[in-house]
């Protein structure tokens, strides 16, 4: 299916076959695909690129696709990596999976401050939630550790 491209979002890199190839949603998904270009919320002078992950309701390009500038999909990336590694590497250390006297899991530097990744004690359910969190990320692993791979691979490429 062709990404639009006489929308606001203006894509230049594309994966038109992103449905064949969303994880566990593959040949199932909305989302159809995805791309990089200028964002929709350019200004006269200001050009921002974004990625955007284009929904399709099986009629129509959904309102609910989604666009991200660029940094956001790499803090994304990084919350994932250190989400998992959390859960992988420090979790079981705890009876509840996190400590309930100390949430932080890591203050990540990043230009002028750090992200904070922390335990969401706010959320009532927490108990339960971050086991089931634990399970889905177990489930999940032969995907998320695929694409891991890939990731790791193109940025030692880059040099990173």
């Amino acid at each position: 299916m062709k990404i639009p491209t006489t929308l606001k979002h203006k894509p230049v890199i594309v994966v038109e076959n992103y449905g064949d190839v969303d994880g566990r949603y593959a040949y199932n998904s909305d989302a159809q695909g995805l791309s990089l270009g200028l964002a929709q919320w350019n200004d006269r002078g200001k050009v921002d690129i974004s990625a955007k992950v284009w929904r399709h309701t099986g009629g129509k390009w959904s309102r609910q696709s989604e666009e991200l500038p660029f940094h956001r999909v790499l803090d994304l990336a990084i919350l994932v990596c250190r989400a998992r590694q959390y859960i992988s590497e420090e979790a079981y250390r705890h009876e509840k999976l996190y400590d309930e006297n100390n949430t932080l899991i890591e203050r990540v530097p990043l230009q002028g401050d750090a992200m904070t990744v922390e335990v969401c004690t706010d959320n009532p359910m927490l108990d339960v939630d971050i086991e089931l969190f634990k399970q889905a990320m177990g489930k999940d692993d032969e995907l998320v550790s695929e694409r891991m791979k890939v990731l790791s691979g193109i940025l030692r490429n880059l040099g990173y």
